[in-house]
């Protein structure tokens, strides 16, 4: 297996952002980005695709299902949770599309729900359990729609990560995460700089944990938290917000360390695409793995 530095990730991701920046409409690099990171931790598409019609199962039919449900009004008796006349995100659309989207494929390793048609916050149905943004937010200018375009959500729909209404224009705009403040009130604040950098983190996030090798520590001692920042790299996305979590990614030679200072079990998650990388990065940090399974 030929070595891949995740240390070199955020210059990749920087490269990914230029492309966008220049045509505003693309997000190829990142979908390209995308796809090399997931073959390189062994995902690859079901033979067929996800829509492969004679070997469907449950989720396979969600999908179908998903484009039907976008171009369905709602009952004529309920309100509905989706506004008709916002745009979708190209890049979202985009990115259902895609013949490698590994949520589509492998949702059973993403725990999260996906959301399309874009449903808005507040929810007119009743259902959603988030809010839109307050007043004076730093997100959409004065007199701007202040409603929430959310299309994925945490499994128990504790989080859920949307974009403006007034940004729903945008070819690629920025992502939000729902969650609460130190006073336990309802707040969004900023996930990814893009729907399809958030949909690359995401993958990020749950394919390591599915294809590779896990080590978990439940202490963050402050010299192994000094080498992680010294002998690795920060991968360049915004923290992952999610059940509380502030998890900073870091990246080494075959190796991923997820870095978290907020609410979670493990302030320390290591992921291998070997065991060999687990046991030189056991090294780096200064820590003794030999007996973990």
């Amino acid at each position: 297996m030929t070595g891949i530095d995740y240390g070199r990730f955020h210059e990749l991701l920087e490269q990914a952002r230029s492309a966008a920046a220049t045509d505003p409409a693309g997000s190829d690099a990142r979908w390209e980005l995308l796809r090399r990171f997931q073959e390189e931790w062994g995902y690859r598409p079901a033979p067929g695709g996800r829509r492969q019609p004679d070997a469907p199962d449950e989720h396979k039919q969600y999908v179908a299902n998903l484009k039907a449900a976008a171009s369905a009004g709602p009952a004529d008796d309920e309100p509905d949770d989706v506004d008709r006349s916002l745009a979708v995100p190209a890049a979202l659309a985009e990115w259902w599309d895609l013949p490698f989207n590994s949520l589509a494929d492998r949702w059973e390793a993403y725990e999260t729900n996906p959301v399309w048609p874009p449903t808005i916050r507040p929810d007119p149905s009743g259902y959603g359990s988030s809010d839109g943004l307050p007043g004076g937010n730093p997100f959409v200018g004065p007199g701007d729609d202040r409603r929430v375009c959310v299309f994925m959500a945490e499994n128990q729909y504790c989080n859920e990560w949307g974009y403006p209404a007034a940004h729903a224009h945008l070819a690629d705009p920025q992502v939000l995460v729902s969650g609460v403040d130190e006073e336990y009130e309802p707040v969004w604040v900023l996930q990814s700089h893009s729907v399809s950098e958030f949909l690359l983190q995401l993958a990020v996030t749950r394919l390591p944990a599915d294809y590779g090798y896990v080590v978990e520590e439940d202490e963050a001692d402050p010299g192994v938290v000094t080498r992680l920042r010294t002998h690795l790299r920060p991968m360049g996305f915004l923290p992952w917000r999610e059940l509380g979590a502030h998890t900073e990614y870091f990246g080494g030679l075959d190796v991923i360390v997820a870095y978290n200072t907020g609410q979670g079990d493990f302030p320390i998650v290591a992921y291998g695409r070997t065991e060999e990388a687990l046991d030189r990065l056991a090294a780096t940090l200064g820590l003794d793995w030999a007996d973990e399974d």
